[in-house]
């Protein structure tokens, strides 16, 4: 039997816990929520509920009709034997002072002893800022088609024109025309088939089967690096035998600080490019030069929008490469960062989650991944 002072201290810590319980509801952005299943009511709303839509238990309103709306029908396709509990769906929800917000639901029925349900229970999230987010992300996708379509297709009309016109050319020339072209025909399908707004919008969206070999996805982008750069480097470390990304997004992310290596280095400078398990988990990916490195004072700036550094001087591009290789890799639950090496040049790293197992993730919290286990 426990002893009194046994029973005083377990509690004192029952309380010490339901502090902390109520502590951390009050400050969440998700909005909790319970109903009872045999009368269809709620029996719970958390604080946030008033702070983020204006509603309360007494006067749930719109709200209590949005989260159990759908709760009769899905007892009943439990009782048909539907055994899914668990349920995310998207809502339209009417805030107390009249506008919409979008939110996201998720719920889980408890059920008893006999499997039959008693309660819900749930979340709301809203849904405004993603949406958002994800509007930005279709407007810069269009800008970026643009910014790059108008060039391309300046340099297709001229090497059109210059083969059409230069018969008397020799082989050498015309060689070269070949390769402009392909590599024109080779962006231009890229934008068409991958840089469009509803392209860039999806990428680490839709879930991906976990068998995109890091390895081979490396030794892919090393083999048409070495088309822009005589000497580069593929060191390939312990790396996990599959992951889960989308591989043309990660191809691209790469291919972009692989260019940028290129542009902002000597001809004759070697890059290197390693594949690694990263020392917190998950995978890196480092693409480094032996060139002058990236000014002290612009590291921390480099990834942003239309940004161009000091010594862009006579180098062609719109600041918007790094820009989007770090977009890429945040939709991964990833990131982009850049450091200068002790000896000299740059060393550009791509981090990504890898999940202990298929449908699991690293990915930090409130990250935007195709690794995350909730991912549609």
């Amino acid at each position: 039997m426990p002893t009194v002072d046994q029973l005083q201290a377990e509690l004192a810590q029952a309380r010490a816990n339901e502090a902390r319980y109520r502590l951390l509801l009050e400050h969440s952005d998700e909005v909790s929520w319970m109903a009872d299943c045999a009368t269809l009511q709620l029996t719970w709303l958390g604080p946030a509920a008033e702070r983020y839509f204006g509603y309360t238990l007494a006067n749930a309103g719109a709200l209590g009709a949005e989260l159990l709306g759908d709760l009769a029908p899905r007892l009943a396709r439990h009782a048909a034997g539907d055994g899914e509990v668990h349920l995310v769906r998207e809502a339209a929800l009417a805030h107390a002072d009249g506008r919409v917000v979008p939110v996201e639901i998720a719920s889980t029925l408890i059920v008893d002893a006999a499997g039959v349900p008693v309660s819900v229970v749930g979340v709301v999230r809203d849904l405004s800022a993603r949406r958002e987010l994800a509007e930005q992300q279709k407007k810069f996708a269009s800008m970026l088609s643009h910014e790059f379509r108008t060039p391309l297709s300046t340099i297709d009309g001229a090497v059109q024109r210059l083969e059409m016109t230069g018969a008397h050319h020799d082989e050498g020339t015309r060689k070269r025309y070949r390769k402009i072209q392909t590599a024109v025909d080779r962006m231009l399908a890229l934008l068409d088939d991958y840089l469009s707004p509803e392209r860039m919008a999806s990428i680490g969206r839709a879930r991906q089967p976990d068998e995109i070999s890091p390895a081979a996805l490396l030794s892919e982008v090393a083999g048409q690096a070495r088309t822009r750069r005589s000497r580069v480097d593929l060191r390939l470390e312990a790396l996990p035998q599959w992951m889960r990304c989308d591989p043309a997004g990660i191809r691209l992310c790469l291919e972009i600080l692989i260019d940028n290596a290129v542009k902002y280095t000597d001809a004759n400078t070697p890059l290197e490019l390693l594949g690694k398990i990263a020392p917190e988990g998950g995978v890196e990916f480092l693409v480094r030069d032996a060139g002058a490195g990236v000014p002290r004072a612009e590291l921390e700036h480099i990834f942003a929008k239309s940004f161009r550094g000091s010594n862009a001087g006579g180098v062609p591009g719109s600041g918007l490469g790094l820009y989007m290789a770090r977009a890429i890799a945040d939709v991964h639950g990833g990131t982009v960062t850049v450091r200068n090496v002790s000896e000299s040049g740059a060393e550009f790293r791509i981090w990504l989650p890898v999940g202990p197992a298929t449908g699991k993730n690293l990915a930090r919290p409130g990250g935007n991944s195709d690794n995350s286990s909730d991912a549609s």
